[in-house]
């Protein structure tokens, strides 16, 4: 609910979802599995916050659509407006980003820690795939079963995301992105191992806790014995979040990566 979506009402051809307001301290939430990827816990969460909200009735929730039993794509949300009876179609998303200042298209410089994901692929893939599936010749038939007139489909992304930016950059400019979504920064190791990095402790946060916002009731690590895992997961090229305690009260949130 904290995190910004990665745009505010329509660009690229995409209208964000409006979230609904809610008091998140009268949601009493239900476990959710651990043993499926973090795109899908946070299904999950939308879907309990979305029932919460009381404003929509949930259609539909993750349904493959398939074409001769392979699966050609899924379809995320489809909900129902109880006021104004409106459909919408929802695909949810939620990103973690660097911003890379060498490429010069600002909605270029987002990509995976790893640079194994990019926003413009992921934005194109929404706008001329996942949308247009529900027009597909299988899309409709699956929609039909279920009772839903494609026809009266409004679509729309919630699409969120946390964004991190080179350290000591001002270069972070994304242009119609919004800023608010810039949580932390990025760094390489001979950055990470220097004397101001040092004197603080930290924590490897796993996959399910980077949409979380860092707290202090950890487990801490001293710099010496981060930097060997750290070192570690770079040889595997991959990318890992560390959380940095400077004080009780101040958390800093990065990536190293190991390109």
């Amino acid at each position: 609910m904290n995190t910004p979506p990665l745009w505010e009402k329509s660009q690229f051809g995409l209208v964000q979802f409006d979230f609904p307001t809610l008091n998140i301290d009268h949601i009493k939430p239900k476990a959710i599995p651990h043993n499926i990827r973090l795109g899908h816990q946070l299904e999950f969460v939308f879907k309990q916050l979305v029932e919460a909200s009381k404003a929509y009735d949930i259609l539909l929730h993750n349904l493959p659509i398939k074409n001769d039993h392979r699966t050609i794509g899924e379809i995320d949300f489809v909900l129902k407006d109880k006021l104004t009876k409106q459909l919408l179609h929802i695909e949810l998303t939620y990103k973690f980003y660097i911003i890379n200042p060498e490429i010069t298209a600002p909605i270029h410089r987002l990509m995976g820690p790893n640079k194994r994901d990019r926003f413009f692929t992921k934005m194109e893939k929404i706008r001329n795939v996942q949308i247009p599936l529900l027009h597909s010749t299988e899309g409709k038939k699956a929609l039909e079963q279920l009772e839903i007139d494609v026809d009266d489909i409004e679509h729309q992304t919630c699409f969120k995301g946390q964004l991190f930016k080179p350290f000591q950059s001002t270069n972070a400019f994304i242009g119609p992105l919004n800023n608010n979504c810039i949580e932390g920064y990025w760094l390489r190791f001979a950055e990470f191992n220097t004397k101001d990095f040092q004197k603080h402790q930290y924590y490897i946060p796993t996959k399910s806790e980077w949409v979380i916002t860092p707290h202090s009731n950890l487990e801490w690590k001293t710099h010496f014995e981060i930097a060997m895992e750290i070192q570690l997961r770079l040889i595997e090229e991959n990318a890992p979040m560390v959380w940095m305690k400077k004080s009780e009260s101040i958390i800093e949130k990065f990536f190293v990566v190991w390109w």
